[in-house]
Parts: C-alpha cells; structure tokens; sequence
C-alpha cells in the first residue's frame, strides 16, 4: 500500500492534542514509534485512521510544523502546566459547537423579535459580590430556602438550570464533545465557559464533575454572564484565583449558592467541623469545599484552620468513586446537553421550515430522522 510522509513534528502535536499517550497509540497503531522516529511511514489508511483518532484535519499533516491553536475566547484558567497552555481538541470542538449554537440562537432572536437581555454586562467588577448576588437572585426568582428543602444535588441543580433558562440564559451540561460518548471532556482542563451576549448568553459546564461542583460553576459562570465576560474557567470553590475577575466572580457564586447571612443562622457553632461541613454542605447543596470557604467568611475558622480542613477534605473527596447509574435517558439528556431553550427553539424552526433538517441534526447531535421527531415530542414541541 502506498506509504504517506506524515510531519513528525504534526504526529507528535496531534498526539499531545488529542491528550493520547504512546501506549495507547502503540496498542491502535504497532508502529507508531518508527514514525516518530522515521523510521516508518503509515500507510493513506493508517494516517487517515490516525487523523480520526486525534480528531486532526487530514491536511495538518502535511504542514512542516503544527499550526497556532489557540482558544476563539479568553482564557480565565491559572495554567498550572504546560499540558494546559494547548487546548485540547475537545475543548476546541466543544468550543466551537456552542458558539454555532449561540449563532444560530442570535439570528432566531432576531427573526423571532426577542427583545434583549438587560441583565447581560450590568454589572462591573467595582459592584459588590453581595449585591450582585442579591440581584441575580432577583433576576433568576432564587429562593435559598426552597433549595435547601430539595432532597438531592441533583434535583437543586436541575432547578437552577431551569430558572437560568426562563430568565434567557443557554445552560448545556455535558461531559462529553457533542454526542460522541467516547470523547469524555476533562475537569483537569475546565470545567465551564460562558459566551456573553445580549440575545444568546450561552454557559456550558463540565458535566465529568460532581453534581455540587457543577453547581459551583454554573453559579460562577452566571457571574460571567452578569459581567458581560466571555471566557473558559477553571472554577474551585476554595482556590483563590490569580485574576481578578476570576475571583470577583468566586464571590459573587459563593454569596449565591450561601448567603453569609443564612449561614450563620444556619451554622452550629458547638458540632464538629468535618460533621458541619458535610451537614451544610447537605443543606445548602453545595460542595463541602465551598462550605469550608464560607466558613472562614463568616470567621468560623482561622485561615490555618481553613486551609488544614481543605486539604484533608480534597483527599476525602479524591478517595471518593462517583458511582454512576448509566447513561440515564436520552431525550432528557439531549435537553440537558443542549440547553432545553435552544433545544425547543431548532426543533420548532425545523418543523416550520425555516431551518433545514441536516442544520438542525448537527447542532443537536442526533442523526436519525425518528430520533429527531420523538425528541420534538419528549421537548414538548409536538404533542
């Protein structure tokens, strides 16, 4: 078979960019060391397999050296190594598909005669966290009280999705790149983004994280919204970010998810720290790390104190398997991956002609006409 004089320099970047190690590549492809080193050549097939496998332009490999990738938006992440100053490929894609949602959103704005979100960049970094909080609880109808009344993380998350939505807000849990379940997205890398805009604001959050981490960030990320700041977070709740804004938008979720007021109500200053933690944490239905940051807020704990409890509570929670209960089911997971709003929305314009039907697969990520119509049903579009 005809052999092909790939650009090693291309493999390696590929490889790296894929975030695919030389055991695993040497299992799919025997002699993946002899093309690094030369000493080989893949065959067309072999190549055309690889660029499949790393998800990399078949082109790129032709190029004497990789090209310039860099995130389409800002980066808020503290890059911790060098690994993370290259975007991976899911990140890319992922990047890329929601801002082709937010676009195709934007225009239907329009079309449909939505007015603006005055809500989007209201607010500057000079505003106070408490009383940003106070107003994104206005805006959203939040209520502390009837979350800490929801039996599960789970359930408060879903309802903090849905008033996000009412109030106009794309929200798209997912941990995976688009549909495909065997590219799985990586915490260590990020773990939400927000694309501002007036008439499409979009917040995609890391789904691979704990149901109290995703809360976390989707909190975070309604900040970013609220400054009119589109960027990539890497959100931890008691990290105290290098930027900013970064930490501006840490306040304002905190001051969200447990307003310092109802903590100290809500707090039992005589019970043991790590029995309060997880009892707060529970109450509250935020991560035990976030309790831990609003403790030393309200000056229950010495900064010392804070940072010994910390650590010990990250090696709990590293020992910790999240046990999954599968895939769960899938039309309610399209509106969960898609964003309900944005779902509804191109689902409905598909039925009225006004976009056609191969715009619409793609951007959900579905792939047969009978799935298609059933998820118009299981949305609510069509009885």
């Amino acid at each position: 078979m005809t052999s092909i004089a790939a650009s090693v320099p291309v493999l390696r970047w590929a490889a790296q960019r894929a975030r695919m190690g030389d055991g695993v590549l040497e299992a799919r492809f025997p002699k993946w060391p002899q093309w690094l080193k030369g000493e080989a050549l893949p065959t067309l097939r072999q190549l055309e397999d690889f660029a499949q496998a790393t998800h990399t332009p078949f082109g790129y490999f032709f190029l004497p050296q990789p090209p310039k990738e860099v995130l389409p938006v800002p980066d808020f992440r503290t890059l911790r190594d060098e690994q993370l100053a290259q975007p991976s490929a899911d990140l890319l894609d992922t990047l890329y598909l929601c801002q082709q949602r937010q676009d195709w959103f934007r225009d239907h704005a329009r079309v449909s005669g939505l007015p603006p979100l005055t809500f989007v960049g209201s607010v500057t970094l000079r505003d106070g966290p408490v009383s940003v909080a106070h107003r994104l609880r206005q805006t959203l109808a939040l209520s502390t009280q009837k979350r800490r009344e929801l039996p599960t993380w789970t359930d408060a998350l879903r309802v903090l999705i849905s008033q996000a939505e009412d109030a106009g807000v794309l929200v798209m849990v997912s941990s995976v790149v688009g549909s495909n379940s065997h590219r799985l997205l990586d915490v260590g890398e990020f773990r939400g983004f927000a694309l501002a805009d007036s008439l499409a604001p979009l917040i995609f959050v890391n789904g691979a994280d704990s149901k109290a981490a995703q809360m976390f960030t989707l909190a975070h990320e309604l900040a970013h919204i609220w400054l009119g700041a589109t960027g990539v977070s890497d959100v931890q709740a008691g990290r105290v970010p290098e930027l900013q804004a970064e930490r501006w938008c840490n306040q304002v979720a905190a001051e969200l998810l447990v307003p310092l007021a109802e903590l100290r109500s809500a707090r039992q200053p005589e019970a043991p720290i790590a029995e309060e933690v997880q009892r707060l944490a529970r109450e509250f239905k935020v991560s035990s790390l976030v309790v831990l940051r609003r403790l030393f807020d309200a000056g229950a704990l010495t900064r010392d104190a804070l940072w010994q409890h910390y650590r010990a509570e990250q090696e709990r929670l590293r020992t910790l398997k999240e046990r999954s209960g599968g895939g769960g089911d899938f039309y309610r997971s399209l509106g969960a991956r898609t964003s309900k709003r944005f779902a509804r929305a191109i689902v409905g314009s598909a039925l009225e002609g006004l976009t056609s039907f191969p715009d619409a697969y793609r951007l959900l990520g579905v792939r047969k006409t009978s799935t298609f119509h059933q998820a118009a049903r299981e949305l609510g579009v069509v009885v």
